[in-house]
């Protein structure tokens, strides 16, 4: 019982790490095609703004997984960083690196420089998020096990490939809503209509990836498969698709006020969807939940823990993201503003 609970809560910070972790790729990923520097100056600058107040607390739902995947499933935490390291790795340093290009490139003047800065920037907001994605990929396809070597075969396979490549159109699909938002918090109304476009493109993307998948998965992630074709995890696929649909006629009809939550619920619910196709495994179809759990007393002290990082840390990041939503954190100012319209104010 308190196995399975703590799996949920692994689930759950999966969930929160890709909706608002993914969120920040998917800027990041707009950023790397905005074109040159005239060209994209106005984007970036909104993308700049956007992120700025979040990036890092974004964060700490990937610290949260490693935390309670390392103490709650130890077995499963040795299997995983065992056979798939180096994808763990790339995805790793590609953090760091997108970090460091975020906060480096504002402040720099020289133009060179923060053509490089956000160079890596931009194309570590694209690599991460794909070998994530692989890794899990991976991990649904059952070629992960306990004392499984690190191979390529492991992660550069077909579902983990296309896993990746679903998550890069994912987080491209969450970043350009999100940002379609900031667009008309910030007052720049051609962006508006710049990012409404390109979150309908990353719509079709996730679309065509997700058909490609349904071949691909039925021979490579069988056991997977077959729950996310049927019971809960077919109901929850379903789900996810009528939240996808909505944004989509939502932005169509630009009625924005309602397409963040449901883009969001789109992503969190292919999340469960996965999670509950796997039942009652952590590593399909030879580790379940209750043989990769650790000793009763860990699974129980790291419920308290859950517990009080809720009542202590959830409020915070509920009045971070209320008060970055409704633009009270870094307002732009009278040079920004014109660096985010075109030309005669426009």
């Amino acid at each position: 019982m308190m196995a399975d609970l703590i799996a949920w809560v692994l689930v759950l910070a999966i969930a929160g790490y890709a909706c608002a972790g993914g969120t920040d790729y998917g800027a990041g990923f707009w950023d790397l095609l905005a074109g040159g520097a005239e060209r994209g100056k106005r984007p970036r600058w909104l993308i700049d703004h956007a992120m700025a107040p979040v990036w890092e607390t974004n964060n700490v739902w990937l610290i949260f997984v490693l935390v309670v995947m390392w103490t709650g499933f130890p077995t499963l935490f040795q299997a995983v960083f065992g056979a798939l390291w180096l994808p763990l790795v790339l995805a790793a340093v590609g953090l760091v690196l997108r970090g460091a290009g975020f906060a480096l490139r504002k402040p720099t003047r020289r133009l060179a420089r923060r053509r490089i800065y956000g160079a890596v920037f931009a194309v570590s907001s694209l690599l991460t998020p794909f070998f994530f994605g692989a890794v899990l990929g991976s991990v649904a396809s059952g070629r992960v096990a306990v004392g499984t070597p690190a191979s390529a075969d492991a992660w550069a396979n077909s579902t983990g490939v296309l896993t990746g490549l679903l998550a890069i159109a994912a987080t491209a699909f969450l970043g350009a809503v999100f940002l379609c938002s900031d667009a008309r918090r910030f007052g720049a109304d051609d962006l508006v209509g710049y990012f409404r476009l390109r979150a309908l493109f990353a719509f079709v993307a996730v679309a065509v990836l997700a058909l490609i998948g349904l071949p691909v998965t039925h021979n490579d992630a069988h056991y997977v498969w077959e729950g996310l074709t049927g019971g809960w995890g077919l109901l929850l696929v379903v789900l996810a698709a009528v939240c996808g649909l909505a944004t989509v006629l939502m932005l169509w009809r630009r009625f924005y006020g309602l397409t963040r939550y449901t883009s969001v619920a789109s992503i969190a619910l292919i999340v469960f969807a996965w999670a509950l196709a796997q039942r009652p495994y952590v590593l399909p179809t030879t580790l379940t939940v209750g043989q990769a759990a650790g000793a009763a007393h860990t699974l129980r002290w790291l419920a308290i823990v859950t517990l009080v990082a809720v009542v202590l840390v959830g409020p915070a990041l509920v009045l971070l993201f209320r008060l970055d939503t409704k633009g009270e954190l870094e307002p732009l100012t009278d040079a920004d503003t014109g660096a985010a319209t075109g030309p005669g104010g426009k």
